[in-house]
């Protein structure tokens, strides 16, 4: 039970769908596509009440948007056929349950859902319920008050349901203590795998066996569609050795950016200041200048008695009973005239007359601790890092036309090349397979095996490959699928049946030790691995295959043995030498365990609920449009 609960609750994508709305999905705009006009194509059917190709394609970009919003996914993931069969399984069991919650006369009061959403933390500021932030959001989303309400009304209907198999996932006190054990428990355990390619030499094939395997799998042996395309990539980096930057940009973005390259320096400074006053007027300001003109005589004269003198003079209420000094700080933390001079200083320098907002700075720099990156080490990073940026906006300038050229030049590549300095290629013949291969994505090829690019031979349009490279192609020449000859595959056959062979021969050694095992009889031709102690969440290196079999051994007599076929490479030998059954050291994580046990249960009971409602429902799936790659 406990395996078969794993195997439907583990993997990041179960754990996502097993919540068929939640409240992102409502601040999201789910409602949304119910009052939008287009289409009224079905990519499913729920017993006639269709899911149209809008919810369909709105519901996957949101799931898409969560999933990487949450960074739970790679971007490869995200068109894949396992997150569109996902995102159409949750709107059919949006469907099924809704309905069985109208049926069942589940009702949310408005007393309940305004409470609800009052507690909701994204309307939440300085801990209290905010009727703008409310307002903001719900514009932002695009929704009004009726939509977004009755959206969180379906929510905690759902949840209502949910909370039943909450409830029918309960271990009773008798049982505790049995599942912790058995959830809990380490098993000693050693394997030994009996490989089919040992057994290759024993077999012997003839060609009376290859010729009759060949004729009766005929269909197996075919050579894919092929196709040879002409096509132009357009890169950003392609356009880096065009830009030009100039000395001056790299100087000015350092200065402008200074504060990422500091790195952990700080400066120490303590100053002077003859402060003039808010709204100074020009005599006081003078007036100001004049005494401090006198303070930086004083202080040139005798340097070494700063302290002193900026206890004396300095106007800065907070510094002066200190001797003007004012700690260790890095850039941004000062004003930027005062700021600008001591990073220009040197240790024990004392400067000039230094002004800002706040009167007259005569500043000395008492230390410099950290270290900075210069600008002499920065600027070849902030060259190329600048020539980079110019060249993703002349990219995304040249993008559009580039789409608009290959589209409304449908017959040639050439233009397209010509125009934006890109160089035509032709590939050698490729599969789909291929394609997918060399291109790293299918796009490339879902775009080429269409009619318009294969029958018509017009240009694909520009299909984005990979973040900032686009890229265009045409059908030159094509060939269809085809029968391969005997002579083409007879080396390939032959090396399967041997295979097979080896397979059953593997399969035979391992039956007869395991039944031997089992009488309590020595096998002395297997090599065992050293055994080691293994849990359920801790595998200690052994197989997923290894794991997935070692608690389901009957261990009532021990050692206990099974035996499993690996998946045509021979056959796994496993053996039990001893079991603990170990309890949690203390109560939270008793506690811990039995909620993840039943959270498990719950999730387990859901799964054959809502596969329950599908049985007894008549579904109907338009394959084509939910694998049309055009619903992004």
């Amino acid at each position: 039970m406990l395996e078969a609960i794993r195997a439907h609750t583990q993997g990041w994508l179960a754990k996502l769908i097993l919540a068929f709305i939640t409240v992102p999905f409502a601040l999201w705009g789910i409602d949304s596509y119910l009052h939008q006009a287009g289409s009224n194509v079905a990519v499913a059917k729920v017993d006639g009440d269709s899911i149209s190709v809008q919810q369909y394609g709105i519901a996957l970009q949101n799931f898409r948007s969560q999933l990487q919003a949450e960074g739970k996914v790679d971007a490869a993931m995200l068109d894949s056929p396992i997150v569109k069969e996902s995102v159409l399984n949750r709107l059919i069991n949006d469907k099924l349950v809704n309905r069985e919650i109208t049926n069942a006369g589940f009702m949310v009061s408005n007393d309940q859902l305004s409470k609800y959403i009052i507690s909701m933390p994204e309307f939440q500021e300085k801990g209290k319920f905010s009727q703008d932030l409310y307002d903001k959001l719900l514009t932002e989303n695009k929704m009004t008050a009726s939509q977004f309400e009755s959206n969180m009304r379906k929510d905690m209907l759902i949840e209502q349901a949910k909370g039943g198999f909450a409830a029918l996932s309960y271990v009773p006190a008798s049982l505790e203590q049995q599942t912790l054990k058995i959830e809990n428990q380490t098993r000693e355990v050693s394997v030994v795998e009996i490989k089919a390619a040992d057994f290759l030499p024993q077999t012997k094939v003839e060609e009376s066996e290859v010729k009759a395997y060949f004729d009766k799998h005929k269909d197996k042996f075919r050579v894919p569609e092929q196709v040879k395309i002409q096509f132009v990539l357009m890169s950003a980096n392609t356009l880096i050795a065009s830009m030009k930057v100039t000395d001056e940009e790299v100087s000015k973005y350092y200065t402008e950016n200074i504060a990422k390259y500091q790195g952990d320096e700080q400066r120490r400074a303590s100053h002077i200041l003859i402060g003039f006053g808010v709204n100074a007027t020009a005599e006081a300001k003078v007036a100001a200048k004049q005494k401090a003109m006198e303070v930086l005589a004083e202080v040139k004269k005798h340097p070494n008695d700063f302290e002193q003198l900026a206890k004396k003079y300095s106007q800065d209420p907070g510094s002066a009973s200190k001797g003007g000094d004012l700690g260790s700080f890095g850039h941004g933390m000062m004003v930027k005239p005062f700021e600008d001079a001591v990073f220009a200083m040197k240790p024990g320098e004392i400067s000039d007359i230094v002004e800002s907002e706040f009167g007259y700075h005569i500043i000395k720099l008492v230390e410099i601790t950290g270290a900075a990156q210069s600008f002499d080490e920065a600027k070849g990073q902030i060259k190329a890092d600048l020539l980079y940026e110019k060249a993703l906006s002349k990219f995304s300038e040249q993008a559009e036309n580039f789409n608009n050229m290959v589209y409304e030049q449908s017959d040639s590549l050439k233009p397209a090349a010509d125009a934006f300095g890109l160089q035509l290629q032709t590939s050698e013949w490729m599969s789909r397979a291929d394609g997918d291969k060399f291109f790293k994505t299918s796009k490339v090829m879902d775009k080429v095996f269409t009619d318009d690019v294969l029958k018509d031979h017009r240009n694909t349009d520009a299909i984005e490959i990979s973040p900032n490279n686009l890229m265009a192609a045409r059908v030159v020449d094509y060939k269809p699928e085809a029968p391969r000859s005997y002579d083409e595959v007879k080396a390939g056959i032959q090396d399967y049946l041997k295979l097979e062979q080896a397979i059953k021969l593997a399969q035979k050694k391992g039956e007869d030790a395991l039944e031997s095992l089992r009488k309590g009889q020595q096998v002395s031709t297997l090599e065992w691995i050293p055994s080691v102690v293994v849990a359920r969440n801790n595998s200690q290196g052994l197989t997923d295959l290894t794991m997935q079999n070692v608690f389901k051994i009957n261990v009532d007599k021990l050692p206990a043995y099974a035996g499993v076929d690996t998946d045509k490479q021979g056959y796994l030998l496993i053996r039990v030498s001893a079991v603990n059954n170990n309890l949690p050291a203390d109560e939270s994580e008793k506690k811990s365990s039995m909620h993840k046990y039943e959270s498990a249960l719950a999730s387990e009971y859901l799964s054959a609920y809502l596969g329950s409602l599908k049985a007894k429902s008549k579904l109907v799936v338009n394959r084509n449009l939910l694998n049309d790659s055009s619903i992004r």
